[in-house]
């Protein structure tokens, strides 16, 4: 199985600043690309930042020159800086990553359980 972990949610004050982190584990061949979304309440989860396996990133409108992605350790942790902080930033963040399993050899997609993201204004 593999197991995905967001952490670094937290209430913020506009214009403040977060780290999310996400960690990968488990029967793992290789992690392809990996990605955050949001979903803020009553509205559709969206695409926040994506980073591929050559370390290709993609950003949202919204989070471009704001927030930056990276990934370290083969893809087993990946992180996500959010600057600027503004309360339409409020959501709570997941962590969607392509992984290759092991045992059986085969691409899956696996999502974290989420961590919440609040800016006051």
């Amino acid at each position: 199985q593999v197991q995905v972990v967001e952490s670094g949610g937290g209430l913020m004050q506009t214009g403040g600043s977060l780290r999310l982190s996400c960690a990968v584990s488990g029967d793992i061949f290789s992690v392809n690309t990996m990605a955050w979304f949001r979903q803020a309440p009553g509205k559709r989860r969206e695409l926040v930042a994506l980073i591929d396996y050559n370390r290709t990133t993609n950003y949202s409108d919204s989070a471009k020159g704001r927030f930056s992605i990276w990934r370290v350790d083969a893809g087993r942790s990946m992180y996500l800086q959010l600057n600027s902080l503004k309360p339409e930033d409020t959501a709570v963040y997941y962590c969607d990553v392509g992984v290759v399993r092991l045992r059986p050899h085969k691409d899956v997609e696996v999502w974290g359980q989420g961590t919440l993201v609040a800016v006051s204004s």
